[in-house]
C-alpha cells in the first residue's frame, strides 16, 4: 500500500463517499452488450492509486425488490434485526438489512432446512424435504442458482420465517472489485471504471448485477454518493518497467488495466514496447476505447495491436487465436524478456490463453511439454507471467 493511502482515513472498513462524474456507454448502437464507462471522483480522500490495482464499490439492492421482500415477510421493514454474520453492536432495521447490508441472491440449503421446519402444508413440507435430500444432491444446485431469496419465499407461501430468522439465514453484501482502468498520471483524482452491466433473467424474473446495476440505474452523476476504496494489488508494473516489453491479453472488461497500462507508460522515454490483444463481439460495436488504441498506434504508444472480432465472420475468432498466429514473434518478446499479462473472464477466457502460451512456448521455443510447463512455472515465480482473472 502506498504513503498516500497508509495516511487516508478510508478503507474498506471506512469506505470513502465519492461522486461518479461521468457515466456513458462504450458500445455502438445494435451491440448485444451493456459495457459502460465510469469515472469515481475521489478528491479530497486522500486516496491513491496504482495502475493494477481496483476500486472496490459497496452498492445497494433494488428497492422495489426489497419491497418484494418485506410484502411475503408481512413486515414493515422497521422491525429490528441483528444479522448474525455482521457482529453488529446494535440492532438496525430490518429494510437496512435488506437494502444495503445482505445479499439477496445466493440461496442456500439451510434457507430450504429452515423453510421445511415451519411449512404448514404438507405438499409445501414434502417438497422441500426433497429438495434437501441426499438424493437430490446433484440437482439442488443449479435449483438454487436459478433462484433468489424472494422466489423460494414465494414459491413455499406457507413456511412463514420471522425477520430475524431470514436474515440470519442470508449472506452478507459484498463490495465488488473493479480493475482501475486509468494511471494516476493522467487522472489522479478520477477514478477510471470498465464495466459490463449485467442484465438477464432467471427463474420468469429480471435479474441485474448488483453492483453494475446500481451504477448503471441508480446512481446519478454528480449526486449519489458511492461508497468506495482503494484495494491494491498482485497485479501490475515492476518500478523499473520503462524499459521491459508487455504483452496484455484483455478481451471485453477485461481491457480495463491495460488502458491503465498503456496510459502510465506512453510518452515516458522508455524503450519498452506494448503488445496488446483485445476481443470481443463485433468491432463495430464493441471494440472498447477504439479511437484511444488507434490513436496509441499511431504514436507509436503501442507497437502491436491484435483485435479478435468472434461474430464478424463465420469461424469465431478470440483473443488465443491470435496469440497462436503470432506466436513466433510473441516467443521472441518473451525470450528477451517480455512480461505477460492477463486479465478477464477465469472460466474459459483464461484457460483457453494458458493453453496457447504453452503451445506456442512448445512450437517455437522448440521444447517438449514438460520444459514448457517449466518455463510457464519460472515466468510466474518471476512474475513475468502475471494474471487478474475472475
Amino acid at each position: 500500500m502506498s504513503a498516500q493511502n497508509d495516511a487516508s482515513l478510508f478503507s474498506k472498513t471506512n469506505p470513502f463517499l465519492a461522486r461518479v462524474s461521468e457515466n456513458r456507454l462504450l458500445n455502438n448502437e445494435g451491440s448485444a452488450k451493456e459495457t459502460r464507462h465510469f469515472v469515481v471522483d475521489i478528491e479530497g480522500s486522500g486516496l491513491s492509486y496504482t495502475v493494477g490495482d481496483s476500486l472496490g464499490v459497496f452498492s445497494t439492492n433494488r428497492p422495489h425488490e426489497v419491497d418484494e421482500l418485506l410484502q411475503v415477510l408481512g413486515a414493515t421493514g422497521e422491525e429490528l434485526v441483528s444479522p448474525a454474520m455482521l457482529k453488529l453492536e446494535q440492532p438496525i432495521t430490518l429494510r437496512e438489512a435488506l437494502t444495503s447490508r445482505l445479499a439477496l441472491a445466493g440461496p442456500t440449503p439451510k434457507l430450504l432446512k429452515a423453510l421445511a421446519e415451519k411449512a404448514t402444508d404438507a405438499a409445501d413440507k414434502t417438497k422441500l424435504n426433497e429438495l434437501v435430500g441426499p438424493e437430490n444432491k446433484d440437482a439442488l444446485k443449479p435449483w438454487l442458482e436459478q433462484r433468489e431469496y424472494i422466489d423460494i419465499l414465494t414459491e413455499f407461501p406457507s413456511a412463514k420465517l420471522s425477520p430475524q430468522e431470514l436474515v440470519d439465514l442470508q449472506r452478507k453484501l459484498m463490495p465488488r472489485l473493479y480493475s482501475i482502468a486509468s494511471s494516476p498520471k493522467i487522472s489522479p483524482q478520477g477514478v477510471h471504471l470498465t464495466v459490463a452491466v449485467v442484465r438477464y433473467e432467471t427463474n420468469g424474473r429480471d435479474r441485474v448485477g448488483v453492483c453494475s446495476g446500481f451504477l448503471a440505474d441508480r446512481v446519478a452523476v454528480a449526486d449519489t454518493p458511492v461508497p468506495v476504496f482503494v484495494s491494491n494489488s498482485h497485479f501490475g508494473l515492476p518500478e523499473d518497467h520503462a524499459d521491459k516489453d508487455i504483452i496484455m491479453v484483455g478481451p471485453g472488461t477485461g481491457i480495463a488495466p491495460f488502458r491503465a497500462f498503456v496510459q502510465e507508460r506512453a510518452g515516458n522515454g522508455g524503450s519498452g514496447r506494448n503488445w496488446v490483444f483485445f476481443g470481443d463481439q463485433h468491432e463495430a460495436t464493441d471494440f472498447l476505447y477504439g479511437d484511444e488504441w488507434k490513436d496509441y498506434v499511431t504514436k507509436g504508444d503501442v507497437q502491436k495491436l491484435d483485435l479478435a472480432w468472434s461474430r464478424d465472420q463465420a469461424e469465431k475468432v478470440y483473443v488465443q487465436d491470435k496469440m497462436r498466429e503470432g506466436g513466433a514473434e510473441l516467443w521472441a518478446w518473451l525470450e528477451k524478456g517480455a512480461i505477460f499479462y492477463v486479465c478477464g473472464d477465469a472460466k474459459r477466457m483464461a484457460k483457453d490463453v494458458d493453453r496457447a502460451l504453452h503451445d506456442l512456448i512448445v512450437q517455437h521455443g522448440g521444447m517438449s511439454e514438460e520444459e514448457a510447463v517449466a518455463f510457464v512455472k519460472q515466468l510466474k515465480k518471476d512474475k513475468r507471467y502475471q494474471r487478474d482473472v475472475y
